[in-house]
């Protein structure tokens, strides 16, 4: 099934570049996928082998944007979505789905809770079964998600970034390229160069940061968290090992930016280059401020920022 996602523009970001030193600055805007942002790529393979394999009912918790991919691609093919969302979800991404004719329960708490939930009410003897389409619980949104990676390989003329700027809240886009990278290297395309990876969380939300700070080869699950930029607002990942073991592999870091910080740069990032970026990808322009302060990425770097979906879906 297929509604035109990926092909994504890698767009020079001379401006901001200009305003932070740099001079090979990009930003990869994958808001112009179908449903806004890069859950599209996952969707799409995940929804097609599913309905290949005569699956019905589909279901999963999401922040937003993935049950909004998982409408539109469930609906292409004709299955029946139901979709668990934190209450806390902006009204767009609610609207969006029920448009998209996926069944929306609201759930307190966080995507964790959401995902509790839809475990607890849907079961083997629910009518006509279904399929969890969780970050993580099946192999194929993942699958998806590594055409990031060999885009960027492409778009740069058969090399790849020094550094890549991910925002994480399940870690898939960032685990897909990872994955991608070792592809590419098995088919001789690459060596065993990668780009330093940097995963970018909130600061009311970041297991992974902390994790990664302290040493730890997984991530304690964060408590109560809180923040603006909903795809953000995930407490716990399945692949926080992959994660993790991708970071330090490629001498990358991980960032925790505050929520003010975050606003403030996805507006920069609009005002400067055009591109109405969500708050995780302003949460990447203002962790790369944090690098470029602390003389931790150079002038010369191919450097990319993922802004992951549109700021059209959030308040201003």
């Amino acid at each position: 099934m297929t509604l035109g996602e990926g092909s994504t523009p890698l767009l020079p970001a001379r401006r901001l570049g200009a305003e932070l030193g740099l001079s090979r600055l990009y930003i990869k805007d994958e808001a112009v996928n179908p449903t806004g942002s890069f859950k599209a790529r996952g969707m799409a393979v995940a929804v097609s082998v599913a309905a290949a394999q005569g699956v019905t009912v589909v279901a999963a918790p999401s922040a937003g944007n993935a049950g909004s991919a998982l409408a539109a691609y469930g609906a292409r093919a004709g299955l029946e979505v139901r979709l668990f969302l934190p209450e806390g979800t902006p009204a767009p991404f609610l609207a969006e789905a029920r448009r998209l004719g996926a069944s929306v329960t609201l759930v307190p708490g966080s995507i964790a809770d959401a995902g509790r939930r839809m475990r607890e009410s849907l079961g083997p003897a629910d009518r006509g079964g279904w399929f969890d389409m969780s970050t993580l619980r099946e192999p194929f949104r993942l699958e998806g998600k590594k055409t990031m990676g060999f885009e960027l390989y492409e778009q740069l003329g058969g090399r790849l970034p020094d550094v890549i700027l991910y925002p994480t809240g399940g870690g898939t886009g960032l685990i897909g390229m990872w994955k991608a990278f070792d592809e590419m290297q098995a088919v001789g395309w690459i060596g065993e160069e990668r780009p330093r990876m940097i995963s970018v969380q909130a600061a009311g939300c970041a297991p992974i940061v902390r994790a990664f700070r302290e040493g730890r080869g997984t991530a304690e699950t964060w408590q109560d968290p809180r923040t603006r930029a909903s795809g953000l607002r995930v407490p716990a990942s399945l692949g926080d090992f992959l994660i993790l073991d991708a970071l330090r592999a490629s001498k990358g870091e991980a960032i925790a930016v505050d929520d003010d910080a975050l606003a403030a740069d996805a507006r920069r990032m609009a005002a400067m280059e055009g591109v109405d970026a969500c708050p995780e990808g302003g949460a990447c322009l203002a962790a790369l401020r944090t690098l470029v302060v602390g003389g931790r990425v150079g002038r010369e770097e191919a450097i990319v920022l993922f802004n992951t979906g549109t700021g059209l879906k959030y308040d201003a």
